[in-house]
């Protein structure tokens, strides 16, 4: 059996391609690992998913439900005051910021706004 490759995703498949710009469309998509073997072992080349990736590393998304939170909705980038008087931001958000439990913030109050300063981890205070 032959070992499969990771194929390459982001700006790793960018110059892997600007590197093989003499190969065809399936002989570069080969060579960036977006190909799987049939049953009886014969390679066979994904190129479907070699152009997402290279949308997707270029930053073009044509998959419309990339930005929804599982249960089909959308993210608004509203939120409401709940009756208990708080305010509740969602993991569709603060995993698009790439937030772990954990992280802090400081609350900065304006005029008809307020303000989320994620913290460093290192004490101004000093």
């Amino acid at each position: 059996m032959v070992e499969k490759t990771t194929p390459l995703t982001g700006k790793a498949l960018l110059q892997k391609v600007k590197e093989l710009n003499h190969l065809t469309k399936r002989e570069t998509a080969k060579e960036c690992g977006y190909y799987a073997f049939t049953k009886d072992g014969q390679p066979r080349v994904n190129l479907s998913g070699f152009y997402d990736a290279l949308l997707e590393a270029k930053g073009i998304n044509l998959d419309p439900d990339s930005g929804k939170d599982g249960r089909g909705r959308e993210p608004t980038y509203r939120v409401s005051v709940h009756k208990n008087g708080q305010i509740v931001i969602g993991s569709t958000y603060t995993q698009e910021m790439g937030l772990k439990p954990g992280d802090e913030f400081e609350i900065k109050l304006g005029y008809k706004h307020i303000q989320l300063r994620q913290m460093d981890g290192t004490s101004e205070e000093e």
